[in-house]
């Protein structure tokens, strides 16, 4: 699974993040794409499940570029622990995603085959998404 090398600060706070993506919102890599409609956080296990499906559906064909990475920790309390505890010990890492934000990018596949991969991704992940195709004008 996808997580950082070291932290800088090993909790944070939740905070929302206003606003759409100013970056990560163009195809960069791939001819098809999988792009955030809403915002949300995906954890490292989301990211490597709808990789996963993405993978297997199209045999291990064509090439897959994984847009975002679960740089933030998140925290949380042991089952029945009473408050006053102070903050829980680092469960996972999650990725911040805002809305237009590129998830995933595909390329080397007939198009029918990258719209499907990315709708079985898709189902896996708990943002609302969209599939992009590049324009080569």
């Amino acid at each position: 699974m996808l997580m950082p090398r070291k932290l800088k600060y090993r909790k944070v706070f939740r905070g929302v993040l206003p606003g759409n993506t100013s970056r990560g919102s163009d195809l960069a890599f791939g001819k098809y794409g999988l792009k955030a409609i809403e915002r949300g956080r995906l954890s490292a296990r989301q990211i490597e499940a709808a990789r996963r499906a993405m993978t297997r559906y199209v045999k291990r064909g064509g090439e897959i570029w994984i847009r975002i990475f679960p740089h933030t920790p998140v925290t949380s309390q042991p089952a029945e622990t009473g408050m006053g505890g102070g903050k829980g010990a680092l469960d996972h890492f999650v990725a911040r995603v805002r809305p237009g934000r590129i998830l995933f990018e595909m390329d080397g596949v007939p198009e029918a085959v990258a719209k499907e991969a990315m709708r079985l991704a898709a189902h896996k992940l708990m943002v609302k998404t969209t599939f992009l195709i590049k324009d080569n004008r």
